[in-house]
């Protein structure tokens, strides 16, 4: 899974920074060198990327730090500040609310995890007391309607899909209107995963967004 492997590698370059003998301006710069390149080949944004890597460099300036300060904590507290402001948009999260339906669709890069995290989110929202559908829209990847029928079925939480269905826009199309009908809550749909060199399916997730 791609956060996986990401957070594995921040996580070995931190750990690299630790055996270091002497923590300077080439220690910080190596382990900013290996996290910028695994935040890259994540595909985040090149721009977010630098801007990490000035904002510790501004932090961390090895000449006005004492020698007594512990440069590997300072390091460690300010990587994981700037990790976290990634993700902080800054602004309040889009919650759903119960009452009123609500529609989220799941976009992202094969592998990284989004029939699982659909589950996940709908179990959460159940809990909370929300009346909550899955519709899985992904005809591409071969077993995807088994998993997240699996999945449901283990939460209990109504499911939508088809194993006879190829298009993912009738799919999603069918699936929400079922479920508006029954007045849920809150209807998750689940797409294939996509690559950004997919032209194809990129215009298939517009469509399915449309639907």
């Amino acid at each position: 899974m791609v956060l996986n492997e990401l957070g594995a590698r921040i996580n070995g370059a931190l750990q690299a920074l630790s055996k270091e003998p002497v923590i300077d301006d080439k220690a910080l710069d190596a382990l900013l060198r290996e996290i910028c390149g695994a935040l890259l080949e994540s595909d985040v944004n090149v721009r977010l990327v630098q801007q990490l890597r000035v904002n510790v460099k501004k932090r961390v300036n090895m000449e006005e730090l004492a020698s007594s300060t512990n440069k590997r904590k300072v390091i460690q507290n300010s990587v994981f500040d700037e990790l976290c402001s990634l993700v902080d948009p800054g602004i309040e999260p889009w919650q759903p609310r119960k009452g009123k339906q609500n529609i989220v669709m799941f976009v992202g890069l094969q592998g990284s995890g989004k029939t699982t995290s659909c589950t996940k989110l709908a179990a959460y929202y159940k809990h909370k007391g929300m009346k909550v559908g899955l519709v899985c829209a992904d005809t591409f990847r071969a077993g995807a309607f088994d998993q997240l029928k699996q999945n449901a079925s283990r939460a209990h939480i109504p499911y939508y899909g088809s194993y006879t269905e190829a298009d993912p826009v009738q799919i999603a199309t069918d699936g929400v209107a079922q479920f508006k009908k029954d007045k849920f809550d809150l209807i998750i749909v689940d797409t294939s995963g996509r690559h950004k060199q997919e032209v194809e399916l990129f215009a298939e997730m517009e469509q399915i967004a449309a639907a």
